[in-house]
C-alpha cells in the first residue's frame, strides 16, 4: 500500500478503506479486504470467459483471476494507462480488480458512513455497502460491495474435479487411436523429413539460449543445459546425421526422448508434425542403405505419406548414438543428485501446445492423432456455424474442420502460413482444429497443473487446468477436447451421413 497515503477523516471507531477511481467516479473497498495493490499484470485470456474476466495472470507463482472494475459496474472499456492498478482482494480464492487509478488510504468513523438504500443513489451497474463524504473537499466516494459486484458478474457453475495427484478429469487414452496405427512425431533436418516414435518422446521445446559445453566434446555434443532441475544434454541432429551447420537457427527445436535409458535433446531444425502413421505404409530401410556407415545406418524404418506427406525417414532410438557417446551420456545422468531421478519419476502428463494470437492453450497427447498443414480443398457443409469450415477426408473418415480464431470469436490471424490443422479425438468424435500455430510438447507434472479460477464461469468446463511457467513468463491453458465443440456441432455430427458428401470448395 506504499502507493496511498493515509488521510484521517473523522473521530472515534474508525475503518480504513482504499479509495480509487474507475472513469469519474470514485469508489472504495475496505482495507480489510485488500492483500495488496500492483500494476495491472499481463494476462492470458480466456476464450468464452464472462466479460468482465480480463483474464489469469501469474503472481509470484500463483494464478490469479483479473476482472475489469469498468466492465463490473457497466463502465465503457479502454486502454490501461500507467496510472492502472490492479486491487488484490483477500479470500480463499484471490482475485484482483482492475481500475483506472488508486487514490489514497482513508480512516472513517463508521457512524458516518451511510448504509440506507434510500440514500445511496446507486448508478446502473452499482451494487453499494455504503458511503461517505470527505469532509476536506466534500467528495462522496462509494462503497462497493465487492462479493455481491463479483458474485452477479461471475455466476456458479458446476465445476470439473480439483487436480489432485491420482488425476483430474480422465484424459483420453491411446484406446482411441486404431490399433494398426503409430503414433510418430516428425521435425526437419537438412530439408529432410525424419521421425521418432511418440512413445520416446518427451516433449518438445524451444532451442535454449545459454549452454553449458562440455570439454572435449565432439561437434555433434552441443553442450549441457537444465530442464526443470534436471541436467539434459544436446546433441545436433544435423551432426549426427552426418550434414553442416544450420543456416536458420532461429527456427531449431529440442526434442527431448529417452534414448537407452538416458534423456537427451536431439536439436532439431523444425518442427513439422505429430501424426497416426498406418504400419501398413511403413517398410524397412532397403538393405543397400542400411549396410552403410553415414546416416542412413541411423534410420530404420520409410513412411509412406503420399502427396499429403512424402517420404519420413524414421529414426532407430538404439542407433542414434556410438558408444562413446552414450558412454558421455551414462556420465551425465549419474551426475544428477537423487531428487532429481526421483523428481523425475513423478506423475506426468505430456500437452500439445498451440497459439491463438498472443495465447497459449494445451491438448492432451492423448487426445491428438496428428498435427498437419491445413489442406488445400475443404468440404463446406450447408447450415453450419460460422466457424465450422467443412469437412475433409483423412484416410477414409470424414472429419470436421472448426476454425478455432472463429470459435474463440477472435479476429482472422494475419499469418496465414503458420497456421496448422491439429487431429484431435473426443471420446464420441474426431475434428480439426484450426490454430495459429503448434510451438511445442510440454510435459508437466500432475501436482504442477492448477484447476481453472472459479471465476471462469462456462469457460470453466472447456479449461480443465492451468500450468503456469513462472521462469518463462508463460500460462498454458489446459483444454478438455471434447468441450472443443458446442452440443449443436456434436449433434450435427452424429447425424452426419457418409454416403452424402458435401460439394468441394477451395480453401480461401
Amino acid at each position: 500500500m506504499a502507493e496511498a497515503a493515509i488521510k484521517d477523516v473523522q473521530t472515534g471507531p474508525t475503518r480504513h478503506f482504499l479509495t480509487f477511481r474507475l472513469d469519474d467516479r470514485l469508489y472504495a473497498l475496505s482495507a480489510d479486504d485488500v492483500a495488496e495493490v500492483i500494476r495491472i499484470p499481463t494476462v492470458a485470456r480466456l476464450p468464452q470467459s464472462p466479460k468482465a474476466l480480463m483474464g489469469l495472470a501469474n503472481l509470484r507463482g500463483a494464478i490469479l483471476p483479473v476482472a475489469s472494475g469498468r466492465s463490473l459496474l457497466g463502465q465503457k472499456e479502454v486502454s490501461h494507462s500507467e496510472t492502472g492498478r490492479a486491487i488484490v482482494m483477500q479470500g480463499i480464492s484471490p482475485v484482483a480488480l482492475a481500475v483506472d487509478s488508486v487514490s489514497e488510504l482513508v480512516a472513517f468513523a463508521d457512524a458516518h458512513i451511510e448504509t440506507r438504500k434510500a440514500e445511496l443513489a446507486a448508478l446502473p451497474g452499482e451494487i453499494l455497502a455504503g458511503a461517505f463524504q470527505l469532509a476536506k473537499d466534500g467528495l462522496v466516494i462509494k462503497l462497493l460491495d465487492i462479493k455481491a459486484l463479483l458474485s452477479t458478474a461471475f455466476v456458479a457453475s458446476e465445476r470439473p474435479p480439483r487436480l489432485h495427484k491420482q488425476g483430474a478429469v480422465a484424459p483420453l487414452t491411446e484406446d482411441a487411436a486404431p490399433s494398426a496405427e503409430t503414433k510418430l512425431v516428425a521435425f526437419a533436418v537438412a530439408g529432410q523429413d525424419y521421425a521418432l516414435p511418440l512413445a520416446i518422446v518427451e516433449e518438445i521445446v524451444a532451442a535454449p539460449a545459454l549452454l553449458a559445453s562440455l570439454p572435449h566434446a565432439e561437434a555433434l555434443v552441443l553442450g549441457i543445459t537444465s530442464l526443470r532441475d534436471r541436467l539434459l544434454p544436446l546433441l545436433s541432429l544435423r551432426g549426427l546425421l552426418g550434414f553442416g551447420v544450420n543456416p536458420e537457427p532461429q527456427k531449431e527445436k529440442v526434442v527431448v526422448a529417452t534414448v537407452q535409458g538416458s534423456l537427451v535433446g536431439l536439436v532439431v531444425d523444425e518442427m513439422r508434425a505429430i501424426f497416426s502413421a498406418d504400419q501398413n505404409r511403413i517398410d524397412p530401410l532397403p538393405d543397400v542403405l542400411a549396410a552403410r556407415s553415414g546416416g542412413e545406418s541411423r534410420v530404420s524404418a520409410i513412411y509412406r505419406g503420399g502427396s499429403e506427406r512424402g517420404l519420413v525417414s524414421i529414426l532407430a532410438a538404439d542407433q542414434i548414438f556410438g558408444d562413446d557417446v552414450m558412454q558421455r551420456l551414462t556420465a551425465v545422468r549419474s551426475g544428477q543428485n537423487v531428487e532429481r531421478d526421483i523428481s523425475a519419476k513423478s506423475e506426468t502428463r505430456q500437452y500439445l501446445v498451440f497459439r491463438l494470437g498472443e495465447e497459449e492453450f494445451g491438448l492432451p497427447i492423448s487426445g491428438v492423432e496428428e498435427v498437419a498443414r491445413i489442406p488445400d480443398q475443404i468440404a463446406r457443409m450447408p447450415n453450419t456455424p460460422k466457424f465450422l469450415e467443412g469437412v475433409v477426408n483423412l484416410r477414409g473418415e470424414v472429419i470436421p474442420v472448426v476454425d478455432q480464431r472463429k470459435r474463440f470469436d477472435m479476429p482472422a490471424s494475419p499469418n496465414l502460413l503458420s497456421r496448422r490443422l491439429i487431429i484431435a479425438r473426443s471420446e464420441r468424435h474426431i475434428a480439426g482444429l484450426i490454430v495459429d500455430s503448434v510451438s511445442e510438447v510440454l510435459r508437466v507434472e500432475v501436482d504442477d497443473i492448477d484447476a481453472a479460477p472459479d471465476l471462469t464461469g462456462e469457460a470453466t468446463k472447456l479449461v480443465t487446468g492451468v500450468v503456469n511457467l513462472e521462469s518463462q513468463k508463460r500460462i498454458v491453458l489446459l483444454l478438455d477436447p471434447g468441450e472443443l465443440l458446442t452440443r449443436a456441432e456434436r449433434g450435427l455430427l452424429d447425424n452426419f451421413s457418409n454416403k452424402q458428401p458435401p460439394a468441394k470448395r477451395s480453401r480461401a
